[in-house]
């Protein structure tokens, strides 16, 4: 990292992992995951039913999570996300990933694919790392795992959730998911919704402009708070909703993507 600083000093970007007990909420990370189902194929289907036996990529997708109630998983919290000082060009943002050594989501995520890659692994291990892939594949299309370090993306702004005071990471995690009112089945058959076109066009993107798709968003998301403590209630989920269906859509139709490279 000394030999980064001055680099880092010079384009003005700060990338730092810290401890977080946010996440997207079980119901998106089931939703991903059910989406991400409908897309494997028959060879990565089978690879997965032989590591995960009967529990489902929905189900299994919350495992991360769960495990947080162990203190000795305590390492993991970093994994899933990853905090970049917001107004990076997308030029700038690749430097900030190129040159990325922080244990954080990408590359944890990029670590997890060359281990499940590696025939010789494990069961157990293999077991874990496809549970974690899983679930930070997911993670990384909330934009706010993308968010600035500052206010923990998210987590440290204070709003109004139809009166219920809550911070705005929460809002993006479950609260604008609940509002729907669907089960996490029937979320998905309410947007599970591409062209085939669409599907390769999103599975062939490289990783880090997954990484920039939801870091510009994020950024659109801070915009829109303009004062402490702001109300969001009806208005919010009508501009914003189009944007949180669109990453849930894309975090599962990429996870398929990622989980047939690697077993299909």
């Amino acid at each position: 990292m000394k030999k980064l600083r001055p680099l880092l000093l010079t384009i003005g970007f700060v990338i730092v992992s810290i401890s977080s007990f946010a996440w997207w909420g079980q119901n998106g990370h089931r939703i991903v995951g059910e989406i991400a189902n409908s897309y494997l194929s028959n060879k990565a289907r089978k690879a997965i039913r032989e590591i995960l036996g009967n529990e489902s990529i929905a189900i299994t997708s919350n495992w991360a999570d769960f495990i947080k109630s162990d203190s000795s998983f305590n390492y993991l919290s970093p994994w899933h996300y990853i905090n970049v000082k917001q107004g990076l060009s997308q030029s700038d943002f690749n430097i900030v990933l190129q040159n990325d050594t922080v244990i954080d989501a990408y590359t944890r995520l990029n670590f997890l694919i060359t281990e499940l890659k590696n025939q010789q692994l494990p069961p157990e291990k293999k077991q874990m790392y496809l549970r974690l892939l899983i679930h930070i594949a997911g993670d990384i299309h909330q934009p706010l795992h993308v968010g600035r370090l500052e206010d923990l993306g998210g987590n440290r702004i204070r709003v109004l959730w139809f009166g219920d005071s809550t911070n705005l990471h929460s809002v993006w995690d479950e609260k604008l998911i609940e509002s729907q009112n669907l089960s996490y089945s029937e979320y998905v058959k309410a947007i599970n919704h591409s062209t085939k076109e669409q599907r390769k066009q999103w599975q062939e993107q490289p990783m880090n402009e997954w990484f920039f798709e939801s870091y510009q968003l994020a950024g659109k998301i801070y915009s829109g708070i303009t004062q402490p403590h702001q109300r969001l209630s009806f208005r919010y989920n009508f501009d914003y909703i189009d944007i949180l269906n669109s990453q849930l859509l894309k975090g599962g139709v990429r996870l398929a993507g990622l989980l047939n490279s690697i077993f299909g």
